[in-house]
C-alpha cells in the first residue's frame, strides 16, 4: 500500500466512449476538488461574443472565460461570408476589453497552424508553446498576451 493511502478495494479500469452523465460529474467533482485545495478558482465567469445576421441567425461568435485573473479564448469562429471584415479582430478585441473591466492582467488561447496564427500575431499575441504533428502534418499553437504591458 503506497504511503498514507487509505485501505481500498482494487479498481477495474474500464474504457468508456460515452460516460453517463452522473460518471461525468463524479469525475469533474472529483477534480475539481482536488484542484480547489491546491489553487481555489478566482471568479470563474464565462464570457460569450456572439454576430447574428440580419435575420438573427448566428454568424460568428466568440467563446471564453476569465479566471486567475487570465481571460482563455476558447473558441472564435466567423462564417466564410464575414470573413476578411474585421469581425473577428472586433470579437478578440471585444472579449479583451470585458477581460480588462474584469480586472484581467492577461490572456492565452490556442490555434491550429491552419487556422489564423498571422491573425492572433498581429493582434500583439506570442507564441509560448507548439505541438507539431497536431493534427498531422500541422501544429497546435499556443499563444499568450498581456492585456498591459509586455507579454507573459
Amino acid at each position: 500500500m503506497g504511503r498514507g493511502a487509505a485501505e481500498a478495494t482494487p479498481l477495474v479500469l474500464t474504457p468508456e466512449s460515452s460516460p453517463d452523465a452522473a460518471t461525468s460529474r463524479a469525475i469533474e467533482a472529483g477534480l475539481d476538488a482536488y484542484n480547489d485545495a491546491i489553487a481555489p478558482y478566482d471568479n470563474l465567469t464565462p464570457l460569450w461574443i456572439v454576430g447574428r445576421d440580419g435575420v438573427g441567425a448566428v454568424q460568428a461568435g466568440l467563446r471564453a472565460v476569465t479566471v486567475y485573473d487570465w481571460l482563455f479564448v476558447q473558441r472564435l469562429w466567423v462564417a466564410a461570408p464575414y470573413r476578411r471584415q474585421g469581425i473577428g479582430s472586433r470579437l478578440l478585441l471585444g472579449a479583451e476589453a470585458i477581460a480588462r473591466e474584469r480586472q484581467c492582467s492577461a490572456c492565452y488561447l490556442d490555434t491550429l497552424s491552419s487556422q489564423a496564427p498571422g491573425f492572433y500575431q498581429r493582434h500583439g499575441y506570442r507564441e509560448f508553446g507548439r505541438l507539431n504533428g497536431f493534427p498531422p502534418g500541422h501544429a497546435r499553437i499556443w499563444f499568450s498576451k498581456a492585456l498591459d504591458g509586455p507579454s507573459p
